[in-house]
């Protein structure tokens, strides 16, 4: 067996496998139960789009892929970040300040707190 033999296996057997992680993440998107669930199961699927990338690129031999995997990476990240602030937002009125922390809400000193406007 030459190194093109292995190679081209182990990335048809790497495919298979995201294959069916992709569809086990599509289905905890749709069935949930909680909308932190599902924000999980997005960003789980933005890395097995980036698995998905980067295993073509190796297949191919086409660098330029690494480069498109990282932009994904990167707009992934910030996907999540935005989608974790919508969480942590829903259910504040608008002028409520955020939640104290634990050590402010037992009496202890937690050092300064900023109050957004």
């Amino acid at each position: 067996m030459d190194a093109e033999t292995i190679i081209s296996a182990a990335a048809a057997i790497a495919l298979f496998l995201m294959c069916a992680a992709f569809f086990l993440t599509a289905f905890r998107v749709i069935r949930g139960p909680t909308l932190p669930d599902r924000i999980v199961a997005l960003d789980m699927l933005v890395a097995i789009a980036i698995g998905f990338i980067a295993v073509i690129a190796i297949k191919t031999g086409f660098n330029l892929y690494i480069d498109i995997a990282i932009a994904l990476g990167l707009v992934g990240f910030l996907a999540t970040v935005a989608f974790a602030r919508f969480v942590m937002r829903q259910g504040m009125e608008p002028g409520e300040e955020e939640p104290a922390p634990a050590a402010a809400r037992q009496g202890r000193p937690s050092g300064k707190r900023r109050v957004r406007r």
